[in-house]
């Protein structure tokens, strides 16, 4: 007998099981109340491996306020990601996590209004909005990589990556700069993000959940405000994009839903490009003998210092995208991903209850000895067509899979490749000797010391 497709209905009454119902399951769920949170969010990687070498690939713990079973490997990956029965909900896995901050953006929706929902919302990513979009980062990178070139030395990687990042938003998001409101809005956007894995999950004074609320308040201000002046007058932007972009019964999308998606993807777009950005940056530092074979890539494109680039010359940059593709393996920038069962299903053996937060693990699986040989070491070359032809196709998961693979993907290559071409094609960077970094890996990967690194002209 086949079992029922979930639909939104069903998922809006998932509860979860009782305890008991888990404990068959091998695990360690720490200490009361909080359970394991202030381990994870110390080490995610060194405990995901813990977890993973006392009680194998399925194990039960504690984060976050609730009992979840953790699922590791490819095979995991592809029977959460790819889901092709439905059986996991993406709004209940990252309710508890961002239901409070980002409440229905594309993560937080599930099955067929997930599928209306990321429709209508594809109109900005098609090609001639990517093209557009190119145009805006293209010169916002060379201008900001010029700032650093006349000011080379010492430099902190992960502010100057966030103000990058901001900086494209504004421009390729947004269509204008943020002006006076720069700050503000980068507050509220970091609230957010660190409410966002808060061991407090209430937004009672003082807390840094109440401080994630009052962000998206502000954000949603900002963004209701400029709805009907977009309506009014158009352009190419992204937002302007959306505000004008429908449902399949040609209805515009509502206030309330735009507000929504541009809060998520301004997050997603800013927080885990600074993140992928500054990996990429830091591997480069520590392999210098990539960033010239880059170099040489990007100097056959044969694009003058400050020329406009092309959107059919990112197809020629095939080395730069396996660099970034390697960055992220090293430090994915969502390295855990949580679901919830919408109905009882079994994975290696172990039956697991409906309603049960699942999760799976990015940073493990890239990190697998069996699947990435030496995997602690920064090889590009995990990434020709060879290398990857006999690889489990959900190894490598920096982006997600299935219906919800981020829908900015390409968008994310892009801003890559044109940040590679601009400072590789005038900088150099390099740590200082016996410099190592301290990352905080969860809930998106950051160095703790801003990442100190050496800017000098290209000789």
């Amino acid at each position: 007998m086949s079992l029922p497709i979930a639909d939104s209905s069903l998922v809006s009454r998932l509860a979860p099981p009782k305890r008991a119902a888990l404990a068959h399951i091998p695990g360690d769920e720490g200490w009361p109340i909080i359970g394991r949170t202030l381990e994870v969010l110390a080490d995610p990687k060194g405990q995901v491996e813990k977890m993973a070498a006392n009680y194998g690939l399925v194990y039960r713990s504690r984060v976050l306020g609730e009992t979840s079973i953790t699922l590791l490997g490819p095979e995991a990956n592809e029977l959460v990601l790819f889901d092709n029965s439905k059986l996991f909900s993406s709004a209940h896995g990252w309710g508890p996590i961002l239901g409070l901050l980002f409440p229905r953006g594309l993560m937080m929706l599930d099955f067929e209004e997930h599928r209306l929902h990321r429709r209508a919302l594809s109109v900005a990513f098609k090609a001639g909005p990517m093209h557009s979009y190119l145009a805006d980062l293209d010169a916002g990178i060379g201008r900001r990589v010029a700032q650093w070139k006349a000011q080379p030395g010492a430099m902190l990687a992960y502010p100057a990556m966030k103000q990058l990042t901001l900086d494209l938003a504004a421009t390729s998001f947004l269509g204008t700069g943020i002006g006076a409101e720069t700050d503000d809005i980068t507050r509220a956007f970091v609230d957010m993000v660190a409410a966002s894995v808060a061991p407090i999950r209430k937004p009672w004074p003082g807390t840094a959940m109440a401080r994630g609320v009052r962000g998206r308040q502000r954000i949603v201000t900002y963004f209701s405000e400029q709805i009907p002046i977009r309506r009014a007058r158009g352009g190419d932007d992204l937002f302007s994009q959306l505000c004008r972009a429908t449902h399949e019964d040609g209805a515009l999308l509502s206030t309330k839903d735009i507000v929504d998606h541009m809060s998520f993807l301004m997050m997603a777009a800013h927080d885990t490009l600074t993140s992928s950005l500054t990996s990429f940056v830091a591997a480069l530092a520590a392999n210098p003998q990539w960033q010239q074979r880059l170099r040489d890539e990007i100097a056959a494109l044969g694009l003058a210092p400050g020329e406009a680039m092309a959107f059919e010359q990112l197809e020629a940059l095939p080395l730069t995208e396996m660099a970034f593709k390697e960055a992220m393996r090293l430090r994915p920038p969502v390295p855990s991903i949580p679901r919830r069962a919408t109905r009882d299903f079994s994975f290696k053996g172990f039956a697991i209850p409906a309603g049960t937060l699942v999760a799976i693990n990015p940073l493990f699986s890239h990190h697998m000895p069996e699947i990435w040989p030496d995997p602690d070491r920064f090889d590009p070359l995990r990434f020709t067509d060879e290398a990857q032809r006999d690889r489990h196709r959900f190894a490598f998961v920096p982006f997600g899979g299935g219906a919800h693979m981020c829908i900015g993907l390409h968008f994310a290559y892009m801003q890559a490749k044109c940040f590679a071409r601009h400072f590789l094609q005038n900088l150099e960077v390099s740590f200082e000797p016996g410099y190592q970094s301290d990352w905080q890996m969860w809930p998106i990967p950051k160095p703790k010391d801003g990442l100190k690194v050496t800017l000098a002209p290209v000789r």
